[in-house]
């Protein structure tokens, strides 16, 4: 999933590690734990495999410290100096996706995903532009389905004579949850079926 979303943010323009990172937290607000220790591992896997490449890697600027009279102190901005350099060339390293990458993304966009995750279904429908209108009404009737069958597992659940009235009130919560997503899911499904097609429709 979050090499999804970094070639999707990746195909619409390039950009920085930090760039990438705030915009998987604050906009598209599915990849809200991600670290630098994850994200750099995958921007490298991405890059040995021709998905991505570096197209920019600004020099950072070190002014020097003055001097603090004491072993211990120059150490400390020593150490301050290292971690601020490495920070900043870190930052800095830009990030484009290749002809390759486009290709990668349209398949991990357009494939059904292993097993029911409404994370990586969120993130294919803030992606969902990207696809031709085929497919986004494929995705959303795909998911819709998958609900509907869900949803009558849980309303059987609910008449079970072993729960207690605490369990069935998770039971029915869950449920009313699933109802809220496939009314929402409905909404989707008949703006896709009535609206235009747009020039957004095609690969980033």
């Amino acid at each position: 999933m979050l090499d999804l979303a970094i070639l999707g943010l990746l195909g619409e323009k390039d950009r920085h590690g930090y760039e990438i990172r705030r915009l998987l937290r604050d906009e598209l607000g599915l990849v809200t734990t991600v670290s630098f220790g994850s994200l750099y591992p995958a921007l490298a896997r991405l890059e040995r495999s021709g998905a991505v490449e570096v197209v920019g890697d600004a020099e950072a600027t070190v002014s020097s410290s003055p001097s603090t009279g004491s072993l211990s102190g120059e150490r400390a901005a020593a150490r301050g100096l290292r971690t601020g350099l490495a920070r900043g060339l870190r930052s800095r390293k830009v990030y484009r996706l290749t002809p390759e990458g486009r290709a990668v993304f349209a398949r991990l966009l357009a494939e059904a995903p292993s097993q029911d995750d409404p994370r990586s279904f969120g993130l294919r429908v803030a992606l969902a532009r990207h696809l031709p209108p085929s497919a986004r009404l494929e995705l959303l009737e795909r998911r819709r389905a998958e609900l509907v069958g869900r949803l009558a597992e849980l309303e059987v659940a609910t008449t079970g004579p072993s729960l207690d009235s605490y369990a069935r009130s998770v039971v029915e919560h869950a449920a009313e949850g699933v109802r809220l997503d496939i009314g929402w899911l409905d909404g989707l499904v008949d703006a896709e079926r009535t609206r235009t097609p747009v020039t957004t429709d095609v690969a980033p």
